[in-house]
């Protein structure tokens, strides 16, 4: 197991890109199992997740080709389809909670598919009901192999229809959409998520011959198609690196501009840390993240104490209230984080109390930060990243930390973050990866 070792107390200055979106890659390297052509997508992130399922997909049969660093072409043109019953398959899956994306593409290009239940972050009950509702009301049926841990789903016949998804689920809506692609007649999916990485999976695909319409709204028609075509496909800069690094650079003092945002794209993320009292500075698609020594937090129109609570977008992304958490510490003011939708990524908390913050977890969705206002340093300690983001926050506190931290089990950083501790030091972190 690697550890991280941080210096803390360290400004940093100079320019930083962000990685290619961790989400979206997930969602549109699954879809390029819809055709038998070529598909070429570009700006893929160097990270655990995104290797992991591009090892999968090679192990499936698709052939895989390395154009560059971030880039690469698949193409699924044969595949093994009885590799999906084998030990291996069910033990990959067991590991990567994109897995699940595997399954609309397969039932709507093979009408069979089997996905063994998906690993990924310990963070609470994550269930999957939304997905498979979703392609029933297209006309699959399923069976969970309990012994296996394998969902097996066929569909003599996929016809579409007009269905209310019980949530907007970012990952049961892509599902759902690659199945109906292909399936008979027109479908209509309302409480659709819409989130940015979901527009982006919509316009690959109508590339690539589909019909969809209704993209960046929560109702989305979709005409089937007999086939699919294989087209080129560039990712988002990841959003949650974009608002990680907005936080970074506030908590400690530094200055720092990022480059090639999309800022288009950031909906209200901006927004939230100005909240915060964090200056964010648009510079044409950049983001210019001056030095503050002080930063102090909003309050609402009646006075009331600022808080941030997680919600489908455009709403605020819940992956970012870890970072936010940590960087209210030592801001001027109080906020409270209200994480709805999972129910265990508060419990990191515990060790920024051990590092001196001073936070109140008052159940599992909720805590009240006191800020320290840099009048009190956090102190460095030894750390364990439960997820992934929990790891890019608890990284944060302790590069803003008096002393030296450890932080372990960090592959759960890596699964998200493409070499952090290179582009950060490259600014002026002291970062050091040890066995």
């Amino acid at each position: 197991m690697a550890t991280f070792v941080i210096e803390g107390g360290h400004s940093l200055k100079g320019e930083i890109t962000p990685q290619g979106a961790k989400n979206e890659a997930l969602e549109v390297i699954c879809a390029t199992l819809l055709t038998n052509e070529p598909v070429t997508i570009k700006n893929l992130p160097n990270i655990l997740d995104v290797n992991n399922l591009i090892n999968l997909m090679e192990k499936m049969g698709v052939g895989v080709r390395c154009l560059g660093k971030h880039t690469w072409t698949f193409q699924a043109k044969e595949l093994n389809m009885g590799y999906l019953q084998s030990d291996e398959f069910v033990d990959l899956c067991a590991s990567l909670r994109g897995s699940i994306l595997l399954l609309g593409p397969l039932l709507g290009r093979f009408h069979k598919a089997s996905v063994a239940k998906p690993g990924g972050d310990k963070i609470g009950r994550r269930r999957l009901d939304t997905h498979f509702l979703g392609i029933s009301e297209l006309g699959a049926d399923f069976s969970y192999n309990e012994k296996r841990g394998i969902y097996e789903i066929t569909a003599n016949k996929l016809t579409g229809k007009y269905m209310l998804l019980d949530e907007a689920s970012v990952t049961g809506t892509a599902n759902t959409i690659m199945t109906a692609v292909l399936a008979e007649g027109t479908t209509q999916i309302y409480n659709a998520a819409c989130e940015p990485y979901i527009q982006q999976l919509c316009k690959m695909l109508n590339r690539m011959g589909a019909k969809i319409s209704g993209i960046a709204s929560n109702l989305l028609t979709i005409e089937g198609v007999k086939e699919l075509h294989g087209t080129e496909h560039t990712v988002l800069p990841d959003m949650i690196e974009v608002g990680s690094f907005i936080g970074l650079a506030a908590m400690t003092k530094s200055d720092i501009t990022i480059k090639d945002v999309s800022y288009e794209n950031l909906g209200i993320i901006p927004d939230v840390f100005t909240k915060l009292g964090i200056t964010v500075e648009r510079k044409g698609d950049d983001i210019h993240i001056p030095h503050h020594e002080h930063y102090e937090v909003g309050s609402f129109i009646d006075g009331s104490i600022m808080s941030f609570s997680d919600a489908p977008w455009p709403g605020l992304t819940p992956d970012l209230l870890s970072v936010l958490l940590v960087v209210a510490t030592q801001a001027k003011g109080s906020v409270l984080i209200h994480q709805k939708m999972f129910e265990s990524r508060l419990f990191f908390v515990d060790k920024l109390i051990d590092m001196g913050a001073q936070i109140i977890l008052c159940d599992p969705h909720r805590a009240v930060v006191v800020g320290h206002d840099h009048r009190f340093k956090l102190k460095g300690a030894r750390m364990s990243s439960p997820d992934i983001r929990a790891g890019i926050a608890m990284l944060i506190a302790a590069m803003s930390a008096d002393g030296t931290s450890r932080i372990s089990n960090i592959e759960q950083i890596d699964r998200g973050y493409e070499n952090i501790e290179g582009r950060l030091n490259a600014l002026g972190a002291k970062i050091r990866r040890a066995d």
